[in-house]
């Protein structure tokens, strides 16, 4: 016995849908030309066909020739889907226009005549109608083309068939009116960045009966059909996990951690170019590959032949890890994926992969490739909130810009979304350049309000003493304070 939702065959819609479209209803699926349609209701009648159903595609703007040619793009065939055209091409004359339809030639009534006939004659489960666009310029009155609409409706009611009716919404103004006789309505929109690949996103507009998942969802076309990248709900992935810390395999500085990195729970490595933040998350991947967790490193700045070279020049070696699958380096070009496709990936490495430690490195590239998207930040917050959902410890990378001094300053404020910050900084002192590490905060527990210095070199990572004899090493310029200045020899600021 079939299902009582009919599934479109594209996980991400049928997802968002809660299982499919409602069987037995008429739903309206409306984009400008080159948004996605045609391939969508092929999809869609392909796995009507696949579940042994009687589609059929009715079609008034396009031929069979060139929905085959969709088809093949993709590596479907149409074979089991019944293709009716019902227009034949206007014949060409080098005086007249060319047109599709014409009154003269082609009335409303015998249109919608030849549907009925059609639909009455093969008794489909699914029919697709396309377009729209045409049955309005043969009514030539927004009455009338609603009459004809609310017709069809009536006719396929109670006939146990699910209809969609593609529009490309050519139409000066808003149809309202088609849209609150539909029983549901697929909103499909295209946007052109000032840079990068064109975005596509959907929109379930309304479904009677059903909680759907509302907002913007991002998608892309592909061989294969569309692929629909549902929006994070965190609240929708609740699952209990094993508390604990995430060592970085350096004792003194998980000692500066109250432990180490606890599970659930997001850091912030922040600190001006060169500090060390890319060197200490890679440190995190090594601790964890060494445990047997796996890692994902999300790259946005640096290609994989850097990252293995870097990693070397302090001494990790993680080619081998990589190799065994323990850490996955996943370069991200934030000017071809959406930021939906990049939010999905995560969480599917999350889910299908086991990964236990994310690293986006860096925020910066993220924020910075993407500027005419809004809400990156919500975002952002979404993802944090589900990783941490699922035990994930979550490593974010963010550079400020400037290099010493108080010339320091932070592209945007992510600091209030990550549960620990944890701060590097370059100061100079006899001559010499050096770099400082600080938990600024943790939320989750104690950790130490020193500064210690990190140094970086082929044998490895080290944090030495708390600097307690300099004053304003985090001003990139600090004064070194004489015995003298502390009385019996003690610091009174340690």
């Amino acid at each position: 016995m079939p299902s009582q939702e009919a599934r479109t065959g594209i996980a991400g819609l049928d997802d968002i849908l809660r299982g499919g479209f409602p069987r037995g209803r008429i739903y309206l699926v409306e984009g400008d030309p080159g948004v996605g349609k045609t391939t969508l209701a092929l999809r869609f009648l392909m796995e009507g066909r696949r579940e042994g159903e009687r589609v059929i595609y009715i079609t008034l703007s396009e031929t069979k020739e060139e929905l085959s040619a969709v088809a093949a793009s993709h590596g479907w065939t149409l074979d089991g889907i019944d293709v009716h055209e019902l227009a034949a091409p206007a014949a060409f004359s080098g005086d007249d226009e060319n047109t599709l339809f014409h009154p003269s030639e082609v009335e409303l009534a015998e249109t919608t005549k030849s549907v009925v006939d059609l639909c009455t004659r093969i008794r489909p489960q699914r029919v697709v109608f396309d377009s729209l666009s045409e049955i309005r310029l043969l009514a030539q009155s927004p009455l009338r083309y609603r009459r004809e609409v609310l017709a069809l409706k009536q006719y396929f009611a109670g006939r146990g068939c699910t209809v969609l009716l593609l529009d490309d919404r050519t139409s000066s103004t808003g149809d309202c009116h088609l849209q609150s006789i539909a029983h549901g309505v697929v909103s499909l929109e295209q946007l052109a960045p000032l840079y990068g690949a064109q975005r596509r996103r959907l929109r379930i507009v309304k479904l009677r009966g059903v909680p759907f998942r509302g907002g913007y969802h991002d998608f892309v076309i592909e061989h294969g059909g569309l692929r629909v990248f549902p929006r994070l709900v965190a609240s929708e992935h609740v699952r209990p996990f094993e508390r604990g810390a995430a060592s970085s395999g350096i004792p003194s500085l998980d000692l500066m951690l109250g432990g180490g990195l606890d599970r659930g729970t997001s850091t912030l490595f922040l600190g001006p170019a060169g500090a060390g933040k890319s060197t200490l998350s890679t440190q995190w991947m090594a601790a964890a590959a060494a445990r047997g967790e796996r890692s994902a490193l999300y790259a946005f700045d640096e290609s994989t032949q850097t990252f293995i070279s870097r990693s070397r020049s302090v001494g990790i070696d993680v080619e081998p890890v990589i190799q065994s699958g323990r850490v996955a380096v996943r370069h991200i070009d934030p000017a071809e994926i959406p930021p939906g496709q990049f939010v999905d990936d995560v969480r599917r490495s999350v889910d299908e992969e086991g990964i236990r430690l994310v690293v986006i490195d860096s925020i910066n590239g993220y924020m910075n490739a993407m500027p005419d998207e809004s809400f990156l930040l919500l975002q952002m917050h979404e993802l944090l909130t589900f990783l941490g959902q699922r035990g994930v410890v979550t490593i974010l990378v963010m550079a400020q810009h400037g290099l010493i001094g108080d010339a320091i300053i932070s592209p945007t404020d992510v600091s209030y979304l990550a549960d620990t910050v944890l701060l590097l900084r370059h100061f100079e002192t006899n001559g010499g350049l050096r770099k400082a590490i600080s938990v600024l905060k943790k939320r989750t527990g104690q950790h130490e309000r020193t500064i210690r210095e990190l140094k970086l070199s082929t044998a490895g990572i080290t944090t030495g003493e708390p600097l307690t004899r300099l004053r304003g090493i985090l001003t990139g310029v600090p004064l070194f304070q004489t015995e003298a200045a502390f009385p019996n020899g003690v610091d009174p600021g340690e």
